[in-house]
C-alpha cells in the first residue's frame, strides 16, 4: 500500500478493486476523503497511522459517494473520532434515510454500515481540506451522488469513480434507471473543460494522461450506447469478481447457486440476457479462467485482482 503527498500534508493512499483509494490530510485537524471497504478497515487504520495521523483526532470524512468500498470505515472512525462526515446532498439523503438500495448495499449483498452524515455538499461549493480549496463538482452516472474535488492551482482532479485510466466503474441501470450511461458521458463532458495535470482516481494509480482517459471513458460509453449489451457483461463482470474478493474466494460448486440466490445477478441476466443464467455463468467463467482472472485450487476458486 503506498502512500504519495500530492500537496502540502495531503496524501494518496492507493488501495485495490476492492477497497477504494483514500486521502489523508494530516494537519491539525485531520481529513480524510473515503474509507475503504469495511473489511479493509485495519489496512485503512494501518495507512492512516503510518502517515502520522491519529485516528481519534480525524475531524473530518468527506466520502466522494455512498458505495460500500468507499464507506466502509466512515462508521468506526466516527466512533473513536467524533467526526463530521460530508456528502453529496443526495448521499446524504440516502444515509439519513437509511437507504441500502440507493447506496447500493442491499441490491449487491454488500457490507456496510450507517453513519451520521452532517453536510451536504453541492455541485460548485469551495471545500476547504487545511489550506488547499477543492471545487465540488457533481458527476452522476456511476453513482447518482458522485463527485469528484477539483484543485485548480494545482491542476489536480480527485476523479473518485468519475474517471480512471483505462478501464471504467461500472454503470448500474438497474438501480439507477436507464439514463445512468447517459448522466455518466455528461459527467464526463463536465470533466473535459478542466485544466488537469495529475488525476487521483477512486480506483488504480495515478496517472497524467487525463486527456487520453477521457476519451477512453467517451468511447466506452458510445459502446454501451450502441449495444446495451455489452452495459449487462460488464456488470456481471465486475460485481463476480467483486463478490470473489468479498468472500475471499468460494467453492467452486457452490458459486452459481450463490449468485443465482442474489437480487443483482438475477435481474441482470433478466435484463439483458433473456434469463440464460447457467450459460452467461458459464461463459464468463470460462473467459476469466482463460485470461487468468479466476483461478481453482482443491475445488475453491478465487481471483487474482489484487483486494
Amino acid at each position: 500500500m503506498s502512500a504519495i503527498e500530492i500537496a502540502e500534508d495531503l496524501f494518496f493512499v492507493e488501495r485495490g478493486y476492492l477497497n477504494a483509494n483514500h486521502f489523508v490530510y494530516r494537519g491539525q485537524e485531520p481529513v480524510l476523503i473515503d474509507t475503504a471497504y469495511v473489511s479493509g478497515f485495519e489496512d485503512t487504520a494501518k495507512a492512516i497511522s503510518k502517515l502520522g495521523v491519529d485516528l481519534t483526532r480525524i475531524r473530518l470524512i468527506v466520502n466522494t459517494h455512498s458505495h460500500c468500498d468507499h464507506v466502509g470505515g466512515n462508521r468506526i472512525i466516527q466512533e473513536r473520532s467524533g467526526c463530521r462526515i460530508a456528502l453529496h446532498a443526495l448521499g446524504k439523503h440516502f444515509i439519513d434515510s437509511r437507504d441500502d438500495w440507493a447506496t447500493w448495499w442491499r441490491f449487491f449483498d454488500q457490507e456496510a454500515e450507517f453513519f451520521t452524515c452532517h453536510k451536504a455538499l453541492e455541485h460548485g461549493e469551495v471545500m476547504r481540506i487545511g489550506p488547499h480549496e477543492f471545487e465540488v463538482i457533481y458527476t452522476p452516472g456511476h453513482a447518482s451522488d458522485g463527485i469528484v474535488l477539483y484543485h485548480l492551482r494545482g491542476k489536480i482532479l480527485l476523479s473518485s469513480d468519475t474517471l480512471w485510466e483505462r478501464d471504467m466503474a461500472l454503470i448500474n441501470p438497474l438501480v439507477e434507471g436507464s439514463r445512468a450511461v447517459f448522466s455518466m458521458a455528461e459527467s464526463i463532458g463536465r470533466l473535459k473543460t478542466l485544466d488537469v495535470r495529475m488525476v487521483y482516481p477512486g480506483h488504480g494509480r495515478p496517472f497524467a494522461g487525463f486527456g487520453s482517459a477521457i476519451s477512453r471513458a467517451e468511447a466506452r460509453l458510445s459502446g454501451f450506447v450502441e449495444n446495451r449489451k455489452r452495459i449487462g457483461n460488464d456488470l456481471l463482470k465486475k460485481i463476480i469478481i467483486y463478490t470473489l474478493l468479498m468472500k475471499r474466494g468460494i467453492e467452486e460448486a457452490a458459486f452459481f447457486g450463490h449468485l443465482m440466490g442474489t437480487v443483482w445477478f438475477r435481474q441482470t441476466v433478466d435484463r439483458y440476457f433473456a434469463g440464460n443464467y447457467e450459460k452467461k455463468y458459464f461463459e464468463i467463467m470460462k473467459d476469466f479462467s482463460r485470461r487468468g482472472i479466476v483461478k481453482s485450487n482443491n475445488g475453491r476458486i478465487f481471483t487474482t485482482v489484487k483486494p
